[in-house]
């Protein structure tokens, strides 16, 4: 057992370290290394031992905001000596009424600067304004400091002499003011599409109004402690400028956090904010090892390798020893020396390959204190509950148009049978914008026949071209590849009814791929053009958490029906036409008329789409799938043509294009033995450059850590390695397939060493941003985003189910990619 003295003396001094923060022993607080207010991160952020405390230390003018409230712009950031100096300014005006998510900004236009420096063991954090607070936004605007509340329920705080316990739910009572939307700014600099804000607001509660109904401070000081029982989280602020208000974050937001503010006082500009924050700091502290596995084990002909992540200031190097577990005993298996790999973001790593292990059985990897999760070693491993939960609960769980019933359970009844009025001329929600003059049908009209089909993008419920396409494509080059017989579910497109372990002796996987193909086809064949999506037209739909029939009322024609978006976009035109293509071949046999129709209109839209520059690239993969589907020398020609591209291109085209050289090699053809030999060649050069970016982590995969978790690229390009190492074994050994199913599988940066995959492993992400995220709770076969990067170094994967860039759930790729690789080492390992 290791005890530490916990200290705030000023023997224990925060220096700013060459990566640009504040550290103390185990205690950083970063000044905008970060910034991502919507998402919860950025501005001053505090991390101790491992855990980040608090975040988003910054100018809000709101007591609660959300993701849907005005947020600054940032200037710049300087360091000078022991001081962290930030510019920033509102309004950012390009996301006044435009942009993905459009925002609304008040009348105030101001510049400010967030200095904070470091005084022995606190952190001076010092606000100074250009101009001071309108009256109109007086007790509005203030510095904000927000506590993330999945660790904090039922813990204590103290405000002077007020104590307190963070509540689990947000608790009244209520203050009403009056809100800044009463105020608009005229920012609009005519760039993109304008916004209708009043549409997106509807009647009644607006999650873009976040002002008007807030809950009462719980607490109002000047010396505030959270966790003051705990010397590990423990944090003081003091404020020498004006009263601190504890506000509960979640009253008007789900995804809210525990606020810390003071308001800026009236005329106040110099020095408007002066906060002291005093961490306790434990002298001595190291993060502890982390030993990271898949989760659901290994097949005994596979690598195996295991990952240790410890403290930088770690001296000792240890043995891990792969101890085998049986009814009544343990033994050591073997016993591995680790390899030094060394520093990866802020932590050092050292790998443990027990590949010579192959007895089938329970392991644990164990190095001195810390344990890795059970894991099996098993010829089956991969044989059932892994890749099967994303066919036999998530996709038909995320099935639009349905009633999806699970024995005793009903996640959804029938939904969006009103399905849909033609969206309105303008900028929208979550990317959606209608652009004039594109359809045959006037704003509001009723769009027929576009019931049907689909899946609800993950946490948000819309139907965007890309997420149902894209998920019908990979999964019909599954198909394609392994042919899967699966049949646990039946489903009915006519009674729009799923049944969850019922068979209907149909594959479950094909039953999938004609869903998504189901909801293009007919919205093309309404629309006469591709439609960009389907959403609901005001923001309270859209926030909408739990059964998705409550969205709208069923009735065709009302102000409550979602609104069908069509677009002018060759990019996503073209991907359309490949995923449509390849959808088509597996339907054949299945689903004849509709695989006739996906390759009708996939050619159609071919012919209509002209490409110049970087999109030739998306036609070569149209025209790929096209000659593969039909066989016609045309597209094949096409491809042919554009050689020097495909190879240039060798990182995005090679995946797609390998299974065309496939068919091609052996032909006496002179052109295509030189396209075949040009394509080999290039792919040379492909590997090594894929080699050097592996090496740059030591989990084996390209890694570049960002605000999204990784986990849906690295799935990704797991997928498309496939189909490389599938023609060119020689070339691309498969263990990079194992290494990306892997890292999706637990072995990944930081605590959290989680399956991302939902019910699949010893653990794995049970709270997650899907339909059902307001539960705390999950859906089986959902892989969700993944381990983020707290800029600049630190690795986190809370366990909150409102944090999209790390649990939110995805629609074409996240799951369907991730069960691409589990079918595709299945069938490497059987070989």
């Amino acid at each position: 057992m290791s005890f530490f003295v916990v200290t705030t003396m000023t023997a224990q001094e925060f220096k700013l370290n060459p990566d640009g923060y504040f550290s103390c022993e185990g205690v950083d607080v970063m000044a905008f290394s970060d910034f991502y207010p919507e998402g919860h991160q950025g501005g001053i952020c505090v991390i101790m031992n491992g855990q980040r405390v608090a975040t988003n230390g910054d100018i809000r003018l709101e007591a609660t905001p959300g993701q849907w409230q005005p947020v600054p712009k940032q200037l710049k950031r300087t360091q000078d000596g022991n001081a962290i100096v930030t510019t920033l300014c509102y309004p950012d005006s390009s996301r006044h009424l435009t942009g993905f998510n459009p925002t609304l900004y008040p009348d105030y236009q101001f510049n400010y600067q967030v200095k904070a420096e470091s005084q022995g063991g606190s952190i001076i954090v010092t606000v100074d304004l250009d101009k001071p607070v309108p009256d109109f936004l007086l007790g509005k605007v203030g510095f904000n400091l927000e506590f993330f509340p999945g660790s904090l329920f039922g813990k204590p705080w103290m405000m002077d002499r007020q104590t307190g316990f963070y509540p689990q739910q947000p608790n009244g009572p209520l203050l009403q003011t009056e809100s800044n939307s009463q105020h608009p700014g005229n920012y609009f600099t005519g760039k993109g599409q304008k916004t209708d804000m009043a549409q997106l607001n509807g009647k009644g509660y607006s999650p873009m109004v976040a002002d008007d109904i807030i809950a009462e401070p719980y607490a109002v000081g000047r010396k505030f402690t959270s966790r003051p029982d705990d010397p590990c989280t423990r944090l003081t602020i003091e404020s020498l400028t004006g009263d601190l208000k504890l506000y509960d974050g979640r009253m008007n937001h789900n995804n809210g956090w525990f606020v810390l503010r003071s308001e800026i006082a009236k005329g106040a500009t110099t020095g408007a904010v002066k906060w002291v924050i005093t961490p306790g700091i434990l002298k001595g502290w190291h993060y502890p090892a982390v030993v990271q596995i898949s989760q659901i084990g290994y097949h005994p002909n596979q690598p195996k390798k295991a990952v240790i992540e410890t403290d930088v200031k770690e001296q000792s190097k240890l043995q891990a020893d792969i101890v085998r577990i049986d009814a009544d005993s343990e033994t050591i298996a073997t016993t591995v020396q680790p390899v030094e790999w060394g520093k990866f973001l802020r932590y050092n790593y050292l790998t443990v390959d027990f590949s010579s292990v192959t007895e089938p059985g329970l392991y644990q990897v164990r190095y001195g204190d810390a344990r890795s999760s059970v894991f099996r070693i098993a010829s089956d491993v991969y044989d059932r509950g892994v890749w099967q939960p994303v066919l036999e609960y998530f996709l038909p769980v995320q099935m639009c148009h349905m009633r999806v019933a699970e024995k005793y359970r009903v996640w959804h009844d029938a939904c969006h049978m009103d399905d849909a009025r033609m969206a309105h001329a303008g900028n929208h929600i979550d990317g959606y914008a209608q652009q004039p003059n594109l359809s045959k049908y006037a704003e509001g009209d009723i769009v027929p026949g576009v019931n049907v089909g689909g899946w609800h993008d993950a946490g948000d419920f819309d139907l965007r071209i890309e997420s149902q396409i894209g998920e019908s494509y990979i999964l019909a080059l599954a198909y394609e590849a392994f042919h899967p017989e699966i049949d646990v579910t039946a489903i009915d497109q006519e009674k729009h009814t799923v049944e969850i372990h019922e068979p209907d002796c149909r594959n479950d996987l094909l039953q999938q791929v004609e869903n998504g193909a189901l909801t293009v086809v007919r919205s093309y064949q309404a629309l006469g053009r591709l439609y960009r999506g389907i959403i609901c037209n005001t923001v309270r739909q859209y926030v909408l958490l739990g059964d998705a029939s409550a969205m709208t009322d069923g009735k065709i024609g009302n102000d409550d029906d979602r609104w069908i978006f069509t677009e002018d976009n060759p990019m996503r035109a073209l991907s359309t036409v490949a995923q449509l293509a390849g959808t088509s071949r597996v339907l054949k046999g299945f689903n004849d008329k509709l695989s006739r129709e996906c390759l009708e209109i996939a050619r159609e839209v071919y012919a209509q789409t002209e490409a110049t520059g970087w999109l030739e690239a998306l036609k070569i993969q149209a025209a790929v799938e096209l000659y593969l589907t039909t066989g016609e020398a045309q597209y094949l020609d096409f491809v042919l043509a554009h050689q020097e591209m495909i190879v240039k291109g060798i990182s995005r085209t090679g995946w797609f294009t390998a299974r065309l050289v496939q068919q091609l090699s052996g032909k006496k053809d002179k052109r295509l033995r030189a396209f075949v030999a040009a394509f080999r060649e290039a792919l040379l050069g492909y590997r090594a450059d894929l080699e050097k970016r592996a090496a740059e982590t030591p989990y084996g995969v390209p890694y570049r850590p960002s605000i999204w978790g990784a986990g849906w690229d690295i799935q990704r390009f797991g997928f498309e390695y496939y189909f490389l190492t599938a023609v060119y074994p020689d070339i691309f050994p498969a263990t990079t397939v194992y290494d990306a199913l892997n890292f999706v599988l637990g072995c990944h940066p930081g605590s959290n060493s989680a399956s991302f995959a939902s019910g699949v492993g010893a653990r794995s992400a049970t709270v997650a941003y899907g339909l059902n995220r307001a539960d705390w709770s999950y859906i089986p076969g959902g892989v969700v985003s993944g381990t983020a990067l707290i800029r600049p170094d630190f690795p986190e994967l809370l366990e909150f189910p409102f944090l999209w860039q790390q649990t939110e759930y995805v629609l074409g790729g996240g799951s369907s990619h991730y069960m691409f690789l589990v079918l595709a080492a299945q069938q490497m390992l059987k070989k």
